[in-house]
C-alpha cells in the first residue's frame, strides 16, 4: 500500500523531532520532510509532494495563517493539519485557519515527558492524517431510495415524509464542521422559529471561539451553551468542548443540561448524548442533521431519533471533507434525506418557514 506523505512544520527543532518520530513509528506514513518555518513550508510543499501538511500556528519569518493561505494557492493537493496551543489565542486562530480550508487540527501535547508526549500525537494525528487521504471503500454506500434521477442542482428526497410540527434541529458535526456550520447557519434567517443545538467534537475553548465566529457571521444568535439555558426560537447553542449537552423538560419549558458523563464514541461532548435527549423529550417534533465527520458518532442517537418520527438528514459524500458519519446513517438506511451542504439552509427553511411537508 502507498504511504501517505507527510511535510512536517514547525519552528521548534523539538517538537518537530517529536511529531517525526511519532508519524514514523505507523508504517502507513512517510515524512519526507521538514520546515522550520511558513515561507520554508511554501517553498518546499511543490517539490516535495506531501499528501499532508502538519503546520504550527505561531512561527518567525512567515506564521501558519499566512502560510495557509499561501499554500491553498502553490499547492492545494495538500490537506493542511493546524497544531495549535490551547489557549484563547490559539483557538481563535484554527478557527480562522478552518475557515480558510485546514482540514483539522490538533493541540499541541502539554506533557514534559518525551514518551507521553509522542504518544498522545499518535492517538490524536495518526488517525487525522489517514483520514485526510482518501482511500477506498470497503463497500459501496447504500443509495437511499430515489424514484428518479434529480438535476443536479436539486436535493435528493429518498422518500416523502408528512408530518405534524417540527419544534428542534438537532446538529452533529467533526472534521470539517466549522467550515461546514458555516455554509449553514449565517444563510438561516434571523426569523427562524426554532431552537438549533450542535454538537460539534472540539476541546475547551475552541467551541467558544467557534460560536463567537458563527455569531459575527449570522442573523441568529450563536452561543456556547450554558447549564440551564433556556430554549427558545433564533438560537444557536454549541456544546461546550469536554461537555455532554442535552435538551431536558422543566414544566412546560426546555432547557440545556451539560454534564462530564463518560466519553462516548471516544468523545465528549458526543453527538448520540445530544440525540438521545431531544429523541426523550422531544420525539418525533425534531429534525436530526449529521454533518461531515470521522467516525460514527450521532448514529445511535439518530436511529432513536428516526423511531420516534423524526426527520434525519444526511450530508452527500461530494461536499463531505470526511465521509464518516453520514456514511454511517446512510448506510443504516435511517437517512430520509442526502443532501449537499449548500441545500441544508434551504431544506431547512422550507420544512420550518415555509411549512412544506417534504
Amino acid at each position: 500500500m502507498k504511504r501517505i506523505k507527510v511535510l512536517v512544520v514547525d519552528d521548534s527543532p523539538i517538537m518537530r523531532k517529536l511529531i517525526t518520530e511519532a508519524l514514523r513509528a505507523d508504517r502507513e506514513i512517510e515524512v519526507v520532510g521538514t520546515a522550520g518555518n511558513g515561507k520554508e513550508a511554501v517553498e518546499k510543499a511543490p517539490r516535495l509532494r506531501p499528501d499532508v501538511i502538519t503546520l504550527d500556528i505561531e512561527m518567525p519569518i512567515m506564521d501558519g495563517l499566512t502560510a495557509l493561505e499561501k499554500l491553498r494557492r502553490v499547492y492545494p493537493q495538500a490537506r493542511v493539519i493546524m497544531f495549535s496551543s490551547l489557549t484563547e489565542k490559539g483557538a481563535r486562530e484554527t478557527i480562522k485557519a478552518l475557515s480558510l480550508g485546514a482540514f483539522d487540527f490538533v493541540t499541541k501535547p502539554s506533557s514534559r515527558s518525551l514518551s507521553e508526549s509522542i504518544k498522545r500525537i499518535q492517538e490524536e494525528l495518526v488517525p487525522k492524517i489517514k483520514s485526510a487521504v482518501p482511500r477506498p471503500s470497503p463497500r459501496p454506500v447504500k443509495a437511499p431510495l430515489v424514484s428518479r434521477p434529480r438535476p443536479a442542482s436539486r436535493p435528493v428526497y429518498s422518500r416523502p415524509i408528512i408530518s405534524g410540527k417540527r419544534e428542534v434541529v438537532a446538529i452533529g458535526v467533526s472534521t470539517g464542521g466549522p467550515k461546514a456550520l458555516a455554509e449553514v447557519i449565517p444563510r438561516l434567517p434571523g426569523n427562524f422559529p426554532v431552537p438549533i443545538l450542535i454538537v460539534q467534537h472540539m476541546p475547551p475553548i475552541f467551541t467558544a471561539q467557534l460560536a463567537q465566529r458563527l455569531d459575527q457571521l449570522s442573523a441568529l444568535k450563536v452561543m456556547e451553551a450554558s447549564e440551564g439555558n433556556p430554549l427558545g426560537p433564533g438560537k444557536v447553542f454549541i456544546a461546550p468542548g469536554d461537555k455532554h449537552m442535552e435538551v431536558k423538560a422543566v414544566g412546560t419549558n426546555k432547557v440545556i443540561h451539560l454534564h462530564k458523563g463518560p466519553p462516548e464514541n471516544s468523545c465528549r461532548p458526543a453527538v448520540d448524548v445530544l440525540f438521545r435527549s431531544v429523541a426523550k423529550v422531544y420525539g418525533g417534533r425534531s429534525v436530526g442533521v449529521i454533518l461531515t465527520g470521522m467516525g460514527h458518532d450521532g448514529l445511535a442517537g439518530a436511529k432513536l431519533m428516526k423511531e420516534k418520527g423524526a426527520l434525519i438528514v444526511a450530508q452527500d459524500e461530494a461536499t463531505s471533507v470526511v465521509y464518516g458519519m453520514p456514511r454511517a446513517v446512510v448506510e443504516a438506511g435511517i437517512a430520509d434525506y442526502v443532501l449537499p451542504l449548500q441545500e441544508i439552509p434551504n431544506f431547512l427553511q422550507k420544512i420550518f418557514l415555509q411549512r412544506i411537508a417534504v
